[in-house]
This record gives C-alpha cells, sequence and structure tokens, in this order.
C-alpha cells in the first residue's frame, strides 16, 4: 500500500510575493520535537548529483541545471553536515548514460550502507517512452536524458534512462534513508515563452534501447528479484525513501532567469528555504513550507502558474522523517564563507550566496554588508560585498571580529543595497513579433528612461508582444477577458498571462503601443523598485505581525510577520497561522469583498508604517496613512499596540477589493524612523486626487507619480539605515541601503477574482 503516493504537498501555482514569515511559522513551532534528531548521528551521507546544460546530437540545451547541482552541493555540505569527498557531481559530457548508471552504482550502492543517508538529484532534459508493461493509462514510461541520448527525427530507439531502471537502481540500495530530486518534465516542447522547458520530445514512438532491459535484468538477478515482483513492487510505490518531482507528469519544469545565473525554478526554491529553516521539521512539513518558497520564485519569474511539485513515499503516516532523512544546522544563513586567502584584516573573503531570495539578490552586489555568525546564531563581526557573480560574491572584513571567517563560516543579512539606476527588462519574442516590429519596438522603447528592451535569452520582467491566435486558444482558459487577436500588450515571461489592462486595438501598430503603455511600464518599474526593497521579512530583526483580515468575519486571509523579529526576547506571542481561501494558500478575494489590517507592534520602541497595493495591472493604491491633514505621527504605532486598518466605524472605512482580476499584492513597510520624504508626497497625491485633509486612501497612483514615491520611499529607507546606531559599517554616498535591525519589509498575496 502506498501512503503518502502522489499526494501533492505544493502548489507550485504562480503569485504574488508570498509573507516569508508564512513558511517559518510551522518551523519554530516544532522545533522542540525535533530538537533531538541533532544529537543523532548518520554513519555516512552520500550523493551524487547529476546536471546537464548542452546536449549533443540535436537536444536543446538547458541554461540552469549545472547551477542546480551547485546550489545542491553547497546546501548539503553546508546546512545538512555532507562531506564534499562524499558528494559526486556529474556535469554536462561526465553525464553519459553509462555515467550515471556507473556512478550511482560505484558511489551509491557500493558504499551505502544500512542507516546511511543517499541523495540522487538529477537536473536535466526528461521525457517519454514506449512501456511495454503498461505501468500507465497512457502506455509510457519516464525517462531521464543523459547527455549522449538522442533525438530522432521519426521516432526510435533512444539511449535514455526509465524510470523502471531508476526504481531497481534505488531498490538495490542496502538503506532506506534515500531522496532522488528530479528537476525535469515529460510534457515536450523546447521553450514556453522566453524560459527553456526541461523535456525532450517523447512518446510512444520513442523505444528504449536493449541495454535498457539489460540493465534492469542484471539489477534483477543481483537483487534476487522476480519479474512479476519488480512490475508489482513498482506499481504500489517507489523503491525506498521518497522520490521529489519539480512538477507533475504533465507539466513544464523550467530554467528560470535570476541575477546573473540562471537555474532550475523548483531547486532554487527548495535550496533556498532550506537554507533558512531554523528548526528540523518533519518531510511533509517541509514541503508544506517550501510551497512559500515556491511561490515567490514563480512570481519574480512572472510565470509558471501551474507548477505543482509532487512526492513518492513508501514511509508510513507515523514515520515523521526529516528531509534528506538529515538534520539541518539550526542557526538560518543568507551566506556562508567558501574560501579565505591573505591575513587579516586585509583577508579576501569568497561567499556563497545561496540562502538569499531570488528577489533580493540584486541587494547584495557591491558594498552591501553580511554579519558574520558565531555559535550561537549571534552576529560576530562584518563583511561587505566587493563584487558578486551570481551566487559568486568576493568581500573583505569591514570590522573588528569576534569570529575569524573560514570556510563554513554563516553569515546573515545586515544591510542590502538599493542600485540607484535599476531597469525594467522588456523582452521581444520573435514568435511573437516579426522582425521589423521587433526594430521598431526597440526604437520606442529606448525612448522610455529606465526601461530596456532584450532578446534572445536575457532576463526578462515582461514580454511585449501581438495576440496570436495559438497564444488566445491556450490563454482561453485560465485568463478572463482576453484581448483580440492581432492587440499588442504585455505578456508574463512564461506567456503564462497578460498583464491587465495592456493590450489595445487590433490594428494598432507597435509603436502607437508603446507610446500607449509608457505609463503602465512606468508602474510596472515602480513597483518592481518596491518589490526589490520586499523579501526581508525572513532576516529582519523588527518585529511586527500584519493581518489582513474578512472586515466582517475577522477571519485571517493572510498574514506577514518577521521571522527572526518574533524569535526576539520581547514577551510577544508568535501569529497565528493564517486561514486560506484557496488550495494554493493564496487567498481568492472577489470583487467587492470588504477587508481590514491588523497591525500589531510587537517591538519596544515606536513603528512608523506604511500599507500599499499593488494590483495586476501595476496600479498602486496607497492604504495608510490616510490622514492627509495631521503630520508624521499619522503613521505611528506605539509599542505594544494594535492598529485596524480601516478603522472600526471611521467615516471612508470601507476597503474593497476591486477589479482587475489577477494577482495582486498587499505591501507592508516598517521603519524605526519616519518616512517623511514618502509623506510628503503622499500628502501632494492627496491634493492632486482631492482629498487633503480628509481620512481616505489615495488610488490609481502610477506612471511618474508611482516613480517619484518609489524613489521618495527608498530614500527614507536609506535615512533610517543611516541613523545613530551601534556596530553598523559606513555606507558610501552612492548607494542607498536597508538595515534588517530598523526596517522590515513583507508582503501579503491575493488573487482578485470575479465577483460570485
Amino acid at each position: 500500500m502506498s501512503y503518502i503516493k502522489r499526494r501533492q504537498f505544493l502548489q507550485f501555482a504562480g503569485s504574488a510575493l508570498a509573507a516569508a514569515g508564512f513558511s517559518q511559522l510551522d518551523i519554530m513551532r516544532q522545533s522542540q520535537e525535533y530538537g533531538k534528531v541533532l544529537a543523532q548521528s548518520t554513519p555516512r551521507k552520500l550523493a551524487l548529483l547529476v546536471g546537464i546544460n548542452e546536449y549533443i546530437n540535436n537536444i536543446p540545451p538547458l541554461g540552469g541545471c549545472e547551477q542546480d547541482v551547485l546550489l545542491q552541493r553547497e546546501l548539503l555540505i553546508h546546512r545538512f553536515g555532507f562531506k564534499d569527498a562524499d558528494i559526486l557531481p556529474l556535469i554536462g559530457k561526465q553525464a553519459t548514460r553509462q555515467g550515471i548508471l556507473q556512478a550511482f552504482n560505484e558511489h551509491l550502492i557500493k558504499q551505502a550502507k544500512p542507516g546511511d543517508v543517499v541523495v540522487f538529484h538529477f537536473s536535466g532534459h526528461g521525457s517519454l517512452v514506449q512501456d511495454k508493461d503498461r505501468d500507465t493509462p497512457d502506455k509510457l514510461n519516464s525517462t531521464l536524458v543523459p547527455v549522449d541520448s538522442s533525438l530522432p527525427e521519426n521516432g526510435g530507439v533512444v539511449l535514455d534512462i526509465m524510470g523502471h531502471t531508476l526504481f531497481m537502481l534505488m531498490y538495490a540500495l542496502q538503506t532506506d534513508n534515500v531522496t532522488m530530486v528530479l528537476d525535469s518534465c515529460h510534457s515536450g516542447g523546447a521553450k514556453r515563452g522566453r524560459f527553456r522547458v526541461r523535456s525532450r520530445s517523447g512518446g510512444s514512438d520513442f523505444l528504449p534501447s536493449p541495454a535498457e532491459f539489460e540493465e534492469q535484468r542484471k539489477w534483477l538477478a543481483k537483487t534476487g528479484l522476480s519479474q512479476q515482483d519488480f512490475i508489482k513492487k513498482r506499481r504500489q510505490n517507489v523503491a525506498k525513501g521518497t522520490v521529489i518531482t519539480a512538477v507533475k507528469r504533465d507539466q513544464f519544469a523550467m530554467d528560470g532567469q535570476f541575477s546573473g545565473f540562471d537555474a532550475g525554478v523548483f531547486t532554487y526554491a527548495l535550496t533556498q528555504y532550506l537554507w533558512q529553516k531554523t528548526a528540523n521539521e518533519s518531510l511533509t512539513t517541509t514541503f508544506s513550507n517550501v510551497n512559500q518558497s515556491a511561490k515567490k520564485i514563480a512570481w519574480e519569474q512572472r510565470g509558471g502558474l501551474d507548477k505543482e511539485p509532487e512526492i513518492e513515499s513508501n514511509l508510513k503516516p507515523n514515520q515523521n522523517k526529516l528531509i534528506y532523512f538529515s538534520p539541518v544546522k539550526t542557526i538560518p544563513a543568507e551566506a556562508v564563507v567558501t574560501g579565505v586567502s591573505g591575513a587579516p584584516p586585509n583577508s579576501n573573503i569568497e561567499l556563497w550566496l545561496g540562502g538569499i531570495e531570488a528577489q533580493s539578490l540584486e541587494g547584495f552586489n557591491e558594498k552591501s554588508i553580511l554579519n558574520i555568525i558565531d555559535a550561537k546564531g549571534e552576529a560576530a563581526g562584518q563583511v561587505q560585498i566587493e563584487s558578486r557573480q551570481g551566487l559568486n560574491a568576493k568581500a573583505r572584513l569591514v570590522s573588528a571580529t569576534k569570529v575569524q571567517p573560514a570556510p563554513g563560516t554563516l553569515l546573515q543579512e545586515s544591510i542590502r543595497t538599493i542600485p540607484k539606476n535599476l531597469t525594467l527588462k522588456i523582452g521581444l519574442d520573435e514568435t511573437l513579433l516579426d522582425s521589423a516590429a521587433i526594430k521598431q519596438a526597440q526604437q520606442a522603447l529606448q525612448t522610455i528612461p529606465r526601461v530596456e528592451a532584450v532578446t534572445g535569452q536575457q532576463e526578462t520582467h515582461y514580454v511585449l508582444g501581438r495576440m496570436s491566435k495559438t497564444q488566445h486558444e491556450q490563454l482561453q482558459r485560465r485568463v478572463a477577458n482576453l484581448p483580440a487577436v492581432g492587440s499588442i500588450g504585455l505578456f508574463t515571461s512564461t506567456l503564462d498571462a497578460i498583464v491587465a489592462t495592456s493590450f489595445g486595438k487590433s490594428d494598432e501598430t507597435v509603436s502607437a503601443a508603446v507610446t500607449r503603455l509608457q505609463p503602465q511600464l512606468k508602474s510596472l518599474l515602480a513597483g518592481r523598485v518596491v518589490r526589490y526593497i520586499l523579501g526581508n521579512a525572513a532576516t529582519s530583526r523588527v518585529n511586527i505581525n500584519v493581518k489582513m483580515i474578512v472586515a466582517d468575519s475577522k477571519k485571517v486571509l493572510g498574514q506577514a510577520f518577521t521571522a527572526r523579529g518574533i524569535g526576539k526576547n520581547t514577551g510577544a506571542s508568535q501569529p497565528n497561522k493564517p486561514v486560506t481561501l484557496s488550495d494554493s494558500g493564496i487567498p481568492k478575494l472577489p470583487v467587492g469583498m470588504k477587508v481590514a489590517f491588523q497591525i500589531q507592534n510587537n517591538e519596544t520602541v515606536p513603528l512608523y508604517v506604511s500599507i500599499l497595493s499593488i494590483d495586476s495591472s501595476g496600479k498602486m493604491d496607497v492604504i495608510f496613512p490616510f490622514d492627509w491633514s495631521s503630520s508624521e505621527g499619522d503613521a505611528l504605532i506605539q509599542p505594544g499596540k494594535q492598529l485596524l486598518i480601516p478603522e472600526s466605524g471611521a467615516n471612508n472605512s470601507t476597503l474593497q477589493v476591486s477589479e482587475p482580476q489577477g494577482f495582486s499584492e498587499a505591501l507592508i513597510i516598517a521603519s524605526t524612523s519616519p518616512l517623511r520624504d514618502s509623506l510628503r508626497v503622499l500628502q501632494t497625491l492627496a491634493a492632486s486626487r482631492g482629498v487633503a485633509g480628509k481620512r481616505s486612501f489615495i488610488p490609481a497612483v502610477t506612471g511618474d507619480e508611482f516613480l517619484n514615491l518609489t524613489d521618495s520611499l527608498i530614500d527614507d529607507l536609506d535615512r533610517t539605515t543611516r541613523g545613530p546606531s551601534t556596530g553598523n559599517t559606513p555606507l558610501a554616498s552612492d548607494v542607498r541601503g536597508i538595515d534588517v535591525n530598523k526596517v522590515a519589509t513583507m508582503s501579503i498575496p491575493f488573487e482578485v477574482t470575479k465577483l460570485v
């Protein structure tokens, strides 16, 4: 009997940014339950990590698979206690069919003893081949595509590794503590929008090689398993341990484009979350919480709306095993020292930034600051980043330190720096625009400050394109009120959705479309800048808790809080887990629903708070502060106090969900110092909307107004960072900083749906 077979623990639906506090909540509550696990030791921990970017024999290349190997390697070493010598990477040309099978045998099967921990990770193309045993309704077996497999034009024999073979390899292991992570898919197609899909074409016309059946017969003989039992067992369950797949069988696993590197969207979500764990959780709880990290990645990639990672396991319900069957170091980290050269204080320090959230990576370029963490999790010095390439960075010591950095030393965020000229990258997809239209779009877009036109496989935030008949048919099932075929507008990067209100008439020229879209592009740029500073809920030490509730019933729809903030000894209670209205954990709110926000200041000092909302079109509403006749004190929440927004019974107190439909988010910014520049801009906006001197929200802030407000907000946060403090390294004048001890920036996502 299968106990967890095909159970979906992750809902990889694309959404707005999830509050990082969600994923930390259950961790804190389970710390005592799994505390004893840390004292247990495993005789040995072995890993085989396979990643293939460049294929031969006409198989389309990928971009992030080899990076996945690095992500897993650093995670296993620095968070789960694997030894470098016990991790075998197979990269590119090394990952032949025979190379993978031999490595699995030599490195894992021959070395692993009962009770040992084994991890096998594969990032690359997946496919499907004919299955003579017909285990599935479609009579196909999923495969892994090694580097030396092929893509026959009209079908035929391929050198894939069948799922049946992987079953036998797992079965041959002497230990039950086995984890297999497969970041690939079997849905076909080389691209999805501007993203590479990890699937080579396959199906009933593709046949496994005779060598594959010979490999299976070899292991049947070695294990003493009959052919009949082999078929029976694999139809019942996985061979041992757990098998984790990035997506369901009919979905797309994709490379994601991040700040300076590509990686598997799922692998990056998984590894980044595990860097932030503060206690040992059950396997099921871990995967439930990884959901939140996955949503953030999906949102940043502007697509991936139908991704649902899965887990299969032969564990019984009462077997609350840990992820990778191994305890994690309970001090969370954003980075780790991987190398040190030279004598202090002039040491050159190499860092791995695997614990930093995807949306925040650009904040960890030159001049950002990280704290050196001692064995108790306390700051014991600082380093400043001098350069970064992908997840690798070079840094130097910038303050006296109680702990000299050495390979394996953990680091936590102190101050991230904000580039002054962040840009919005608009992709021009050749499948949506012809060459003449692309040239026109490039010329028109270059006239808009801080907006870039990009082509090819470069990182992009949105795609400018024409609605084709094919695209219209694909989107019909998921997107309401689709624009006409032939109209020009903005798509998400994966082409899975459109940007609300961005499409014009079907006979519009590209140049005219760009002119029409200019205010919306500026709004989207401003939203990118705001989101860029968000995401420190997992790292901020400001103690604040925010709930979005149904105004009438007080039912919690979503929640954001600072995980490290509530861990401080302030006597504040931990927040409650929110009740959500959708299976994915993202509340679906109908147009017209009345909502409110509860803000709890658990600090010992007053906090200045702002709440903004950004809808699916890029338009922003100012929810709080809302008293435009008062001073900066209107945004102030006293220590230990709670504020309800809108206030019960107050004038103009109705806060309703409004059009357009799609994913939106509420943005919460809390600071220990006044947000003076932002307040002055908001007062000007209030006057322009006719609500000066009144208690009212400010709706529909767009274009240059939105950009101006965004710049003012970052200036305020930078001023707070540079204020009186102890132990902080002075910042240079050419950057703006955000200090985790003084600022908290969070988000609560929701999806606007039609009125029921």
